[in-house]
């Protein structure tokens, strides 16, 4: 047909994609992963909550993370699991964004919510999302524990933080692969899933 290109129906795009990811987790950093799940485990048994945070595809995957461990981690423990995500909420980000800034919506949630030793755990794939920052700024100055999840160079939320999972790639959809990944290995680790 004119103006009509035939594409071959042998194209590939899943291998490739996926020989990439695999790469990158092969390079992830095990222990930090390990130590990640460590400092959710001292908060959850401490009875501390677990507040996550994040924006776009970040957000979906901070509510994942809040949804998938509350509910599973008690399921499978009868200990119950504080956890809550920043991002479920429309009212309440729009009335900050809208009254005080975009930059803020995170930290004046975090005013009402967070205390001393509670884990506020942030996912920026770029490591440089002000709100982010904000809330991890907040969070460490009233004595919470802090985990950021990045990509890229980790940015600012690499340094901030004290314990960071890095999915050190320039590619978005890797990145916010790992934090996922990330999150269902926390599951079954708290579960009693792991070898």
């Amino acid at each position: 047909m004119d103006g009509f290109q035939v594409i071959s129906s042998r194209s590939t795009y899943c291998r490739p994609y996926l020989d990439r990811l695999s790469a990158l987790l092969a390079a992830t950093d095990a222990a930090a992963v390990d130590e990640a799940i460590d400092v959710i485990r001292r908060v959850w048994e401490r009875g501390g909550q677990i507040i996550t945070l994040g924006n776009g595809g970040s957000a979906m995957t901070a509510l994942h993370f809040a949804t998938d461990w509350s509910k599973g981690v008690f399921m499978a423990t009868g200990r119950r699991f504080r956890a809550r995500s920043l991002v479920d909420n429309m009212g309440v980000i729009t009335a900050y964004a809208n009254d005080v800034s975009f930059q803020d919506v995170f930290a004046e949630q975090l005013r009402n919510i967070a205390v001393q030793g509670d884990l506020v755990l942030a996912i920026s794939g770029s490591g440089n999302s002000e709100n982010v920052i904000r809330a991890i700024d907040y969070a460490n100055g009233i004595g919470c524990e802090t985990l950021g999840l990045c990509g890229f160079s980790g940015g600012r939320l690499k340094a901030k933080a004290h314990y960071v999972v890095h999915a050190d790639v320039n590619d978005m959809q890797l990145c916010e692969d790992v934090h996922a990944i990330f999150g269902h290995i926390v599951m079954q680790a708290l579960c009693g899933m792991t070898d």
